[in-house]
């Protein structure tokens, strides 16, 4: 029985047998959020399926394919559709790719995501810099025995979103006048909608945003040394802010109109990277 690192060694092996890509930047692209990769050049792609090892996306909203082509002269590879834990998968298994990733040779990862919005002065369509993040998943990917191929045991989270990266965020946003927050990303396990107390609760302890997803690739990357940008799209302001009830469809339509935007901030960031 394969561990796992043999395990990412072999998806390695097998996704490097279908592209010449080597890309140092990787993507999670959230609910929504998956045309990022109508703007790639020389684009290839991979079902998930295909991937031995890999998890099956099973999310409305999500592709369920690496994407892999050249964004801003970058050669990139993407996750269209991501993981969650409350799929019924492991920690391991949300944050598997993310491993795969780096033993490909990727350096800096782009995380991305539709989320619910906490902090009032947001509203549904503003795009969000993460700049830390809340873990209230009750889990962790880094649980169980630590293989040092990897990582270290006791992984730094002092710096989980690189400030140069937040930086350049900043700069190509300003430059391109798009309109942004910046806050501190709860990660919450679902898959139900948070209640009103839960969100009076997460508010208090300094949550900007909440959504089901992010944090464990976050944790992941550090783990593994990569550096990490994440930008979020608040679609729906949480429960007890927003006074109609909640809808997956309403959480994709919102992030498709804010796609455009994304789109252009993340390519020129991608470009510069």
């Amino acid at each position: 029985m394969m561990n796992m690192y043999e395990k990412v060694v072999e998806s390695k092996n097998y996704i490097n047998s279908k592209t010449d890509t080597r890309a140092k930047v990787g993507l999670i692209l959230g609910s929504g959020l998956g045309s990022l990769v109508d703007s790639m050049e020389e684009m290839t792609t991979i079902d998930y399926e295909d991937i031995p090892n890999f998890p099956k996306s099973t999310v409305e909203g999500h592709e369920g394919r690496l994407a892999f082509g050249k964004i801003g002269g970058t050669e990139v590879v993407a996750m269209q559709g991501r993981f969650h834990y409350y799929e019924g998968y492991t920690m391991k298994e949300v944050t598997y790719p993310v491993y795969v990733m780096k033993m490909m040779g990727v350096e800096k990862l782009i995380v991305t995501n539709s989320c619910g919005g906490i902090n009032t002065g947001f509203e549904p369509g503003t795009l969000m810099i993460i700049n830390d993040f809340i873990n209230l998943m009750g889990a962790n990917p880094l649980f169980g025995p630590n293989d040092e191929r990897f990582g270290p045991r006791f992984p730094d989270m002092t710096e989980p979103y690189k400030l140069d990266l937040i930086d350049l965020a900043r700069k190509t946003g300003d430059e391109l006048n798009i309109s942004y927050g910046e806050g501190v990303y709860a990660g919450f396990v679902g898959p139900y909608y948070e209640t009103a107390a839960e969100i009076r609760a997460f508010g208090r302890m300094g949550a900007d945003a909440i959504g089901m997803s992010t944090v464990p690739e976050t944790i992941a990357a550090n783990y593994l040394g990569m550096d990490v940008l994440g930008i979020a799209c608040i679609t729906n302001m949480a429960t007890g802010i927003q006074k109609k009830k909640h809808s997956h469809e309403h959480v994709v339509q919102v992030a498709n109109k804010a796609s455009a935007d994304f789109c252009r901030w993340l390519e020129q960031i991608i470009g510069q990277i």
